[in-house]
């Protein structure tokens, strides 16, 4: 089965620009795809400097449900947004001032891969942070959920003296040149090695097997086998998705949502992580109905357990939400979950402007049909 592979380079296109981050594609990109994913053959999706988060997204949330082995190779800067202090990969457009719209959030990354398994999923990462968010990092490290394997190094701003090179990427590709991918915990080392005497140790490095790195709130709590020697149920969702049977992956996640609600309650984030994977799953077999529902029962159980309507894991909840109820073609349908929708973006706006008015729009038009 192919691989995939996702090379995003990004940073601000102005001053704010912490690292020269599309400098290392050009070497990535003259890597072998099959030795950049560690498979036979592999499709390769390239991002230099992008300008919008949701085009990110569209193209992470691609890669993240192809069937196969998943490898993403990040380079670029961290910054936190003003209003919620989170940490978000800066994009080209992005200013101190507009982090919250401009960049991406790297929450989403850690959504985005929620339903993989740490098996055949990784992250090699290599990014530079400025003040407050090499504070954030350095106090908290950067969660990438329970769901990929991440290598890579944070290291903080260069400050006067100009940019910075993202040398472990470079470490990387230029070990991969070689035709060959050794384990990843080997070329991690391996790269270490190599830009040891320019980190001086000043870097915080990322070596994670399993993803199983500090967990920051609204992270998906780490639910992996229950007792030992028990298959990592996100794998074998995983693989019932892949194979076509949407109805035993729903089955399976019904499960662990009914021993979370026992065992947590049913407003707990072990509960809530497992109603967030069946919505997805619901998705993935086309039933957009059932999955914005999914997110809806979702976003009203974070904001009435005290969450409040700004906080990442909402917002994300109703988005989703919203993108699901676009895709739902029964009229009746479309009305019934519109109406809660319409509802819950009058709490939740959400960080693109004129959320609600498009649902009011689209409820209108709704209404008028026969």
């Amino acid at each position: 089965m192919p691989g995939t592979v996702l090379l995003l380079a990004a940073a601000p296109l102005g001053r704010g620009r912490l690292v020269d981050a599309a400098g290392v594609l050009p070497v990535l990109a003259a890597v072998a795809p099959a030795v950049l994913s560690g498979t036979d053959t592999a499709n390769v999706v390239e991002l230099a400097d992008p300008l919008e988060p949701q085009a990110v997204l569209t193209r992470l949330r691609a890669a993240a449900a192809a069937p196969g082995p998943l490898t993403v190779y990040i380079t670029g800067q961290l910054q936190l947004d003003r209003k919620q202090h989170l940490p978000h990969l800066a994009l080209a457009r992005t200013t101190a001032p507009t982090v919250r719209y401009t960049a991406l959030p790297w929450h989403w990354i850690r959504e985005e891969l929620r339903l993989r398994s740490a098996v055949d999923t990784a992250l090699v990462v290599d990014l530079h942070a400025e003040a407050d968010a090499w504070q954030y990092v350095a106090g908290r490290g950067l969660d990438c959920g329970p769901n990929a394997a991440v290598y890579g190094r944070i290291a903080p701003g260069a400050g006067r003296r100009g940019l910075a090179e993202p040398l472990y990427m470079k470490a990387v590709a230029t070990l991969l040149r070689s035709g060959q991918r050794p384990p990843l915990p080997v070329l991690h080392e391996q790269a270490m090695a190599r830009i040891a005497q320019s980190s001086a140790g000043r870097d915080l490095v990322l070596a994670l097997p399993g993803g199983s790195g500090p967990i920051p709130p609204f992270a998906p709590p780490p639910t992996g086998p229950g007792r030992p020697g028990e298959q990592d149920p996100h794998a074998a969702i995983s693989a019932a998705v892949q194979s076509g049977r949407h109805g035993d992956a729903d089955a399976l996640a019904a499960r662990y949502e009914q021993l979370a609600a026992r065992a947590h309650g049913p407003a707990s984030d072990e509960a809530l992580h497992w109603v967030e994977v069946r919505a997805d799953l619901a998705m993935f077999a086309g039933d957009a109905g059932r999955s914005c529902r999914a997110w809806l029962t979702v976003a009203g159980l974070r904001l009435a357990a005290g969450q409040p309507a700004d906080s990442a894991a909402v917002e994300a909840a109703v988005d989703r939400a919203h993108h699901q109820w676009g895709q739902v073609e029964d009229p009746v349908l479309a009305r019934e979950l519109g109406s809660t929708l319409a509802e819950l973006r009058l709490r939740v706006p959400g960080r693109r402007s004129g959320a609600l008015d498009h649902v009011k729009k689209q409820l209108r038009q709704l209404q008028a049909a026969p």
